[in-house]
């Protein structure tokens, strides 16, 4: 099957009122955790490069990788830039082969993020590839992007329709209260506000940070209106957490292969649990 678009996947969300699960990615054998995860639930899936991804592994690999997977896939699978924050980035990943990209140009002004985002939309939908675009901003760390407690701000609901009307954008990512990284306590998500930003702008919305996001409050996002949410480092934590076991078990192990094929098991694991959360399972 050949990659779709987000926006083909988020449409079929909203109609069925569930969320995709949109996980990062970082090397194949994670790769092939996101579609084994999918391909057991029967779920459409979105699989996510950051630009820290992109950098590590190489564009040409990550879209090679994901397509390969798409090619030989019975479920639906959309490929897809996280955090984009420059433009000749995002013009490389259209050139690459990304269905579908993000523009984060929430460190900006209200009117320079929506003239640069209003600009991905052009290039992006001229291609027929869909954009995310991000409003306000989450505190903690995603790859070069870092936002102390003090600078983090969340979305104003009036902001966001001048914002969805001024770009075009096909998904918004407001923020509400989650956070990039490991949680120091529970999040404490600003559902009110969720709610009011769905009801004045209309498009799907997106949740980040997601990881660490108790299961309740998840379910309640997707109620509101979310139809996408972002997974990394639930991920990164089961998959490093099993090579840790694997090698403390024998240390004297040299094979990449019993040590990486246990974590990808162990990741595949955990999408599946958040595939079922999400509400996705069956959906393909």
């Amino acid at each position: 099957m050949s990659l779709v678009t987000s926006s083909e996947l988020l449409a079929k969300a909203e109609k069925g009122r569930y969320a995709v699960g949109a996980f990062n990615c970082n090397n194949m054998e994670i790769v092939q955790a996101i579609i084994s995860a999918a391909e057991a639930e029967r779920s459409p899936v979105i699989i996510q490069a950051s630009q820290g991804a992109i950098k590590y592994a190489g564009l040409g690999y990550v879209t090679a990788l994901v397509r390969e997977a798409a090619m030989f896939s019975t479920v639906p699978v959309a490929l897809h830039l996280d955090h984009g924050t420059d433009f000749k980035q995002v013009v490389n990943c259209l050139k690459s082969g990304f269905t579908s990209v993000m523009f984060d140009g929430s460190q900006l002004p209200l009117e320079e993020n929506i003239r640069i985002t209003r600009k991905v939309v052009e290039v992006a939908h001229a291609v027929g590839v869909s954009v995310e675009g991000e409003l306000g901003r989450l505190r903690g760390t995603e790859d070069e992007i870092n936002v102390s407690e003090r600078e983090a701000f969340f979305t104003d609901p009036e902001e966001a329709v001048t914002f969805v009307q001024g770009t075009g954008i096909d998904a918004l990512a407001p923020s509400i209260g989650t956070a990039h990284g490991r949680y120091r306590g529970k999040p404490d998500l600003d559902f009110q506000r969720l709610k009011k930003i769905r009801e004045l702008t209309g498009v799907p919305l997106v949740l980040h940070g997601s990881s660490g996001v108790p299961g309740e409050d998840i379910r309640r996002a997707i109620e509101l209106g979310v139809r996408k949410v972002n997974i990394d480092t639930d991920i990164r934590e089961a998959f490093v957490k099993e090579i840790r076991h694997v090698l403390a078990v024998d240390q004297d192990e040299i094979d990449p292969r019993k040590v990486l094929g246990p974590a990808r098991i162990k990741a595949a694991e955990v999408i599946r649990e958040k595939i079922r959360l999400f509400g996705s399972q069956g959906q393909a």
